[in-house]
């Protein structure tokens, strides 16, 4: 092996751990992979820094806007209240129908937005229906997955693919290169969880007592502050409550007057009763000191307090690339920003009480929070972009339908995609000229163009390209290519391409998607042009098998989305999807060379 080669190797195990640990933001291992190919002189700058200009990456950027424009509608909403009732008469029906919509609008707008803003529905409609969220959930997710793999603009992991093989001096892919394939797996996937899936998927009763799912009982509870505690005359910040134990105050009532979440630095008087969230046990042991009147009954949570005053009772799920993974309540100055109080975090299966401000988050768990309901429309503003740091559960749209605005938002689209179909313009050109019109007609604001880009995409978009670039400078694609053609050269390319399904869709399901993708994509392409055959073949699978992660919650950013939400344990995707992903691979290693032939 070279010099660049072993330094490309290296780069490539990095990446491999960094994105499989999450030890550290995909952005920034986006940033390291070209930082470190740069520095080393595998890549020259310009080399490195091309994936910022990339087609690939201005597409996404722009879909993103796109995206934003048609959550911002409020017209996605509006299919809840339609879906109740046909859940509530025909389950099957019901979901039929829900996966074909899902799967139609994931495949003309980015799906973890999509995912996001129809948690909230899905859980309303399994309530109204009678059924469990855990039922309805993962074909969600799954929906998405399938409608994004029938357009070149459905999910970055095929603008990633596109764009790497324009760097290899190949033709921008046409905006349905992957429908043939695509579609076929749509109603494949959705006749699976017709006829199986539904019977594998858990059957998990939703508990709408928040006191109950989260086991509250025992820690939100009241005292009664004496006239000789030490508290009296004491700000809040300044009471040992903060100062030793921690502890959060959520209320404050004084002479039949109600403060709820009361400033650090509010006065504590003689005679206020404090509800708080804490420990009981460690309260009543220290009751002494306090010189308090305590109420060993906890405040009990319930519907009739979900919404009360100037408070809100929310679930809050933390999503995928939230600028919340991976730090603490703490770090991210919760109480100051969104002027609320968490009560507790749910970590998949587990509970989390104590310490929560110290607690780090992960995506999917759900914090349950008590915040002030003014708070909630900037809230439901942050849920519509892609970097909103939450879902909310708990709370009722707030989003009010503009038919306007989303009659213009759906020609623009609809433009898009018929100027991007005949060839018209280039579909990074359609895109921002539908941004362009959006912002003209203000639907959207240049504001909310730059707020609505996930950024973290496009540098890691970056990062992938360059890491694409370096393995073919570097001869390392051409080194796996040949290593691949010795072992199964022998029996034919339709078993090549099946190998390079199946170990795209194995690594996808441990580690980011447009990873594999950028990983593999460079391979095939090499393979395919030292046997001498088309390389669109062999992307499809790498394009498909990057998207098709059914078996984990971690493989894919919707997964991620509804494990908690849905109450799931790791095993119920293995159970689901093992059967889905094993399907979908006999179907790519038979369909794939019909539908594209080498």
């Amino acid at each position: 092996m070279s010099v660049d080669q072993i330094i490309v190797l290296a780069v490539i195990i990095g990446a491999l751990i960094l994105f499989a640990t999450e030890w550290l933001s995909i952005d920034l291992v986006g940033i390291l992979i070209l930082v470190s190919l740069t520095a080393t002189g595998v890549i020259s700058p310009e080399e490195g820094l091309s994936g910022f200009s990339n087609p690939a990456a201005i597409t996404v950027a722009f879909m993103f806007v796109l995206s934003y424009s048609l959550l911002k509608t409020g017209s996605l909403q509006r299919i809840g209240p339609y879906l109740g009732p046909i859940f509530k008469k025909n389950f099957n029906l019901g979901i039929l129908i829900m996966m074909v919509f899902v799967g139609l609008v994931s495949a003309f707008i980015n799906n973890t937005p999509i995912v996001a803003m129809f948690i909230p529905v899905m859980i309303s409609v399994a309530n109204l229906s009678g059924y469990s969220p855990s039922k309805l959930l993962i074909p969600l997710s799954y929906a998405s997955i399938f409608g994004g793999m029938c357009t070149m603009i459905g999910t970055s992991t095929n603008m990633l693919v596109n764009g790497i093989a324009m760097e290899n001096g190949m033709e921008e892919f046409p905006l349905f290169l992957s429908a043939p394939i695509g579609l076929v797996f749509v109603v494949v996937g959705a006749v699976y969880i017709f006829l199986f899936g539904k019977k594998l998927l858990p059957d998990r009763i939703s508990n709408s007592d928040l006191n109950q799912k989260f086991g509250m009982r025992d820690y939100i509870s009241e005292i009664e502050v004496l006239t000789e505690s030490e508290f009296v005359g004491q700000r809040i910040m300044d009471s040992i409550l903060v100062t030793e134990l921690s502890i959060d105050v959520i209320e404050i009532r004084r002479n039949g007057n109600l403060f709820t979440l009361p400033a650090g630095d509010f006065v504590i008087r003689s005679g206020d009763t404090l509800k708080l969230r804490c420990d009981v046990e460690k309260m009543k042991a220290l009751r002494d000191r306090l010189k308090v009147n305590f109420n060993t009954d906890a405040v009990r949570l319930n519907q009739s307090e979900i919404q009360r005053g100037d408070t809100s009772i929310l679930e809050l799920v933390i999503t995928s690339g939230s600028e919340f993974e991976g730090k603490n309540l703490r770090e991210m100055d919760f109480r100051r920003r969104y002027r609320a109080i968490p009560l507790a975090i749910m970590h998949h299966e587990n509970v989390v009480h104590e310490d929560l401000h110290e607690v780090k988050l992960n995506a999917g768990d759900i914090l349950l929070t008590e915040i002030k309901t003014h708070r909630l429309n900037n809230l439901k503003r942050q849920e519509m972009t892609q970097r909103s740091p939450f879902i909310v559960l708990s709370e009722e749209g707030l989003i009010d339908f503009n038919k306007k605005k989303f009659l213009t938002v759906l020609s623009v689209i609809i433009g898009v995609i018929l100027i991007s179909s005949f060839n018209l313009l280039s579909i990074p050109i359609a895109t921002l000229l539908g941004t362009v019109v959006l912002v003209l007609s203000k639907t959207i604001t240049m504001r909310e163009v730059h707020e609505s880009i996930e950024w973290k995409i496009i540098f890691l978009l970056a990062g992938a390209l360059s890491l694409g670039i370096a393995m073919d400078r570097s001869g390392l694609a051409a080194m796996v290519a040949d290593g691949l053609l010795s072992n199964l050269g022998q029996f034919g390319p339709v078993v090549i391409l099946s190998g390079l399904y199946l170990l795209t869709s194995l690594l996808t399901e441990v580690m980011s998607n447009n990873a594999s993708a950028a990983l593999l994509t460079p391979i095939a392409i090499t393979t395919a042009s030292e046997m001498e055959l088309s390389p669109y073949p062999f992307m499809i699978a790498v394009m498909i098998a990057a998207s098709a992660s059914f078996m984990t919650p971690i493989g894919y950013q919707t997964n991620t989305m509804v494990y908690s939400a849905g109450q799931y344990k790791f095993g119920d995707f293995f159970k689901v999807g093992f059967g889905l992903n094993l399907l979908f691979w006999i179907l790519a290693t038979l369909l794939i060379p019909v539908l594209y032939p080498f």
